[in-house]
């Protein structure tokens, strides 16, 4: 199944629309949109990928999301990716975007933020598990289990705001 994005520059201006696994070939830069997921009592939602999934399988990650199809805001492709990963809907907030190098390819990261406060039903094709950790503990636990490599840089921007 095709998944076009839009072809980007190192401004984040469009310059066409392309599929994306040809773009992660090519390291084409494009836009993918994350949201940092935090219950009522403010911790942050942290899961572990599958093991059979392509990228990154058994990594933990603090982030939600993934591409920015062709034609969608940042707010609108990180609103979709919560109900598709999460199974909830919640009103998302673009913190920042930023030119992430990437493990795979570059690209253009909007990180937003949202509060959860419904019970979540993750879609376990992509997501093994997941628990709410404090900000400290997940600084901790960032330094001790194999976190996908781009959340780490992601981690560090969110955290100097």
């Amino acid at each position: 199944m095709s998944e076009l994005v839009e072809r980007v520059d190192e401004r984040d201006r469009v310059l066409g629309i392309v599929d994306r696994s040809e773009a992660i070939r090519r390291k084409w830069m494009h836009r993918v949109a994350t949201t940092v997921c935090r219950d009522t009592e403010g911790r942050i939602l942290v899961h572990r990928r599958p093991e059979n999934v392509s990228r990154f399988p058994g990594q933990y990650n603090w982030l939600i999301g993934g591409a920015v199809n062709a034609g969608e805001t940042y707010e609108d492709a990180a609103a979709r990716e919560l109900t598709e990963e999460l199974g909830v809907r919640a009103p998302v907030r673009l913190a920042f975007t930023f030119l992430c190098h990437g493990a795979i390819s570059p690209y253009w990261l909007g990180v937003h933020e949202a509060v959860i406060k419904d019970s979540l039903a993750p879609d376990p094709s992509e997501i093994a598990w997941h628990d709410w950790l404090s900000e400290s503990t997940l600084r901790e636990v960032l330094q001790q289990w194999p976190f996908v490599p781009d959340c780490q840089e992601a981690f560090t921007k969110y955290t100097a705001q």
